[in-house]
């Protein structure tokens, strides 16, 4: 069953067209790979999912519910969440705080700074992030400040605070941008148990070992439009996959 149905997604840039005609079906519970070259409209694709820009025609149907045309605020109450290449956290507050936030916000619909007086009596919703801070191995850190975290922890707070919106669909653009291999072995481990197969999650990731390690189906971009789609044993031979990464080099 489909969560994620794109279809005739374009988008151009004055002469450029950076979606060509883009279909592409992601079902419910997977782990969905978008690949390509940079320049090949992936990050565009993910911007035209989450409202941060209108296609030129198409169609982007999540879970039964268009989101053209939707503010990304509403897109992510209807359970659509990114996580962003480089982490977006509050730096000067703490952890725990940090997954307050947008648990409240999900919870009430926005986050209002008058309700903050009366966070320490919601206990549920304190009890859920400290789980969260659990589940991400990052609970004994719970009271430090969010910039004296490791790029490889600050990774791991986001994804608390994602999972504290209780999210559909996980969007992550390349998550381990910037890590050293362990701390991406480490992320990798992390997002194999995310969710329990309940979070749909679309992957945009160079790093190759990231992508085989983590996806049930790959689709492939480049010049705008998806040339190839499959499981990853068969992306790995395919002959047109190989020429968009210049014979292969990154595969």
């Amino acid at each position: 069953m489909a969560a994620l149905e794109v279809s005739g997604l374009k988008k151009s840039f004055g002469g450029l067209k950076a979606l060509n005609d883009v279909n592409l079906t992601v079902e419910f519970g997977t782990v969905h790979a978008i690949i390509g070259p940079n320049g090949a409209g992936k990050s565009t694709l993910l911007n035209a999912f989450v409202g941060r820009l209108i296609p030129d025609a198409g169609s982007v149907v999540f879970d039964g519910i268009s989101l053209i045309g939707l503010q990304p605020h509403q897109i992510n109450q209807a359970g659509v969440v990114r996580v962003f290449q480089t982490p977006e956290i509050f730096g000067e507050l703490s952890l725990l705080d940090n997954v307050l936030i947008p648990a409240f916000s999900h919870r009430d619909g926005e986050f209002q700074l008058n309700g903050w007086s009366h966070a320490a009596e919601q206990a549920s919703v304190h009890e859920a992030a400290k789980h969260m801070l659990e589940d991400v191995g990052l609970y004994g850190k719970r009271n430090m400040i969010a910039n004296s975290l490791s790029r490889g922890d600050k990774r791991r707070l986001e994804l608390a605070m994602c999972l504290a919106q209780e999210p559909k669909l996980l969007l992550l653009d390349e998550p381990t941008a910037g890590m050293s291999r362990a701390d991406t072995n480490s992320t990798i481990d992390l997002l194999q148990r995310l969710g329990d197969g309940k979070v749909t999650k679309i992957i945009i990731e160079h790093d190759m070992h990231v992508v085989f390690s983590l996806a049930e189906k790959i689709s492939v971009m480049a010049q705008g439009a998806i040339i190839a789609e499959g499981a990853p044993d068969a992306i790995k031979t395919d002959p047109r996959v190989q020429e968009a990464y210049l014979g292969g080099a990154h595969l």
